[in-house]
């Protein structure tokens, strides 16, 4: 009898013209942490849809307790104990915590048709006390944080009596004290003998909470090793398949003329006298806690958003950006922090996306130049290196970090002189992120100007030339590249800094 709670032997899964995962291999103990890590591209979410049922296989054998099953669907996938958390939660948003956690499960009165909501709401409290999660089970999800609405979803997947959970990036949108939160909870399940399958691009998550490690690498299984055997770099020579001279390969350019500066932008209630500029040649950071109000700024920028006060300043002129097509015209684009909902199109083409912001340059006697379209759409595909079977690829069917080249396409195809990257790198595996970051090089080489959110506070300090730190809503101060670091940046993303001038 096998010792595995879960094994899977030499899986197959093509889909047309893409082998997507070639005899790919992964065990799981009860109990157990078994992280899987690989670039974009590597497999790991079609391996773990074949898991959950979302995909069939067209060759291979899994084992459940050491016997082999067939799972036709996620449904049968779930009455086997296996639950997938998605990046994206699947719950109903104007539901309750406890409708949430038994969404067609829901216990009846009797015989009847009646759902009895007193037993549910009963139910769903003893078993987010046993997990140690204080939420309130009658309080709707979409008022709840990101952290409580994962909770729910592993509450969710607990209520199945789930002896194997899949967490596919689960720490992408918390904080660290909300992640701190997800690793307390995954070490209480351990000790109920639940196996997790925990894949995520922070690297440094793997030596706080796994016990083994699976590395993917073009569809195919590298190899498995316990984590303490292992450090960073030699993970990401198994990921990648060769060595990284340097994670932040940051070139330093001679700092130019202002292109862009915005005075006391105000938004009441979201953020306030927002002051600061963009010069050629620099990468200018824009970072601080989650909700403190850095998205919200650069919705603002590009028109998206409405502000109360405040000017913006594009070449020295005073410009109006009421609309996102304002922001266009005057060549600002905006990779979103959600480029899945918000900077692509997911079910048009590589093609359709690259040219979206910019088809009226396409456009000949009323008729769209498709020659010329593809033609402008293979230059960006060559240009940044665009791992796409063909311009007609639909965009939901690439990789995080391939999506993420095509919402910069579109940008660069409409002449962008400003670009604001939102998370840019959030999601994608570390060698895609060096590749955006060798991309940002190139565009300072063009004269392109770069404001760059993010919430990790390496990247800030290995990228940017200056770093602008926010608090509740205001810039609490400016950190130039030699003065910053990360102790430096948390006091003022927390509030025990001392604000400095903006420029």
């Amino acid at each position: 009898m096998s010792t595995y709670l879960l094994e899977m032997r030499d899986i197959v899964k093509r889909f047309p013209g893409v082998l997507a995962v070639n005899k790919a291999q992964l065990t799981l103990y009860p109990g157990e942490v078994h992280c899987l890590v690989g670039e974009n591209g590597a497999g790991k979410s079609t391996l773990m849809k074949i898991l959950s049922g979302a995909e069939s296989l067209d060759s291979g054998q899994i084992f459940i307790d050491g016997n082999p099953v067939q799972i036709q669907s996620p449904h049968h996938a779930q009455l086997l104990g296996i639950s997938m958390i998605y990046q994206e939660f699947n719950l109903s948003p104007y539901m309750s915590v406890a409708e949430n956690i038994y969404l067609g499960r829901e216990p009846r009165i009797g015989k009847t048709p009646f759902i009895d909501w007193r037993r549910m709401y009963a139910e769903s409290r003893v078993l987010l006390q046993k997990m140690r999660i204080d939420i309130d089970v009658r309080r709707p999800i979409n008022t709840c944080s990101v952290a409580q609405q994962q909770m729910v979803e592993i509450a969710k997947a607990i209520s199945r009596n789930a002896r194997i959970i899949v967490m596919d990036e689960p720490s992408a949108t918390l904080t660290d004290h909300e992640l701190e939160a997800l690793f307390e909870l995954i070490r209480e399940l351990k000790t109920q003998g639940i196996g997790m399958i925990y894949i995520s691009h922070r690297l440094e998550e793997i030596f706080q909470i796994g016990d083994r490690v699976t590395v993917m690498r073009d569809g195919q299984y590298v190899d498995t090793n316990p984590v303490h055997a292992l450090d960073k770099e030699q993970i990401i020579r198994r990921m990648v398949g060769r060595d990284l001279t340097e994670e932040f390969p940051k070139e330093i350019f001679p700092i130019g003329r202002e292109r862009l500066r915005v005075e006391n932008l105000t938004r009441h209630g979201v953020f306030e006298n927002i002051s600061f500029s963009l010069r050629e040649g620099e990468i200018v950071g824009l970072t601080g806690l989650v909700g403190a109000g850095r998205t919200e700024v650069a919705r603002a920028i590009f028109g998206a958003d409405p502000i109360d006060a405040g000017r913006i300043f594009l070449d020295g002129a005073e410009i109006h950006v009421r609309t996102p097509q304002d922001a266009i015209r005057q060549g600002i684009g905006l990779l979103t922090e959600d480029r899945k909902n918000q900077g692509l199109i997911l079910a048009m083409t590589v093609r359709e996306n690259t040219t979206l912001a910019n088809l009226k340059t396409l456009v000949r006697f009323l008729f769209i130049d498709r020659h010329r379209e593809r033609e402008v759409t293979e230059k960006y595909i060559r240009e940044l290196q665009i791992k796409t079977p063909s311009t007609e690829q639909i965009a939901q069917n690439l990789s995080g970090g391939t999506q993420q080249k095509v919402v910069l396409a579109k940008w660069l195809f409409s002449q962008s002189k400003i670009l604001i990257f939102d998370e840019p790198t959030r999601g994608i595996d570390v060698g895609a992120k060096v590749e955006i970051y060798k991309l940002m090089n190139e565009l300072l080489r063009k004269g392109v100007c770069i404001l760059m959110i993010s919430s990790e506070l390496p990247e800030v300090l290995g990228m940017c030339d200056r770093i602008l730190v926010m608090h509740e809503g205001r810039l609490a101060g400016e950190l130039t590249r030699a003065e910053a670091t990360q102790e430096g940046i948390m006091r003022l993303a927390t509030g025990a800094g001392v604000p400095t001038k903006t420029t």
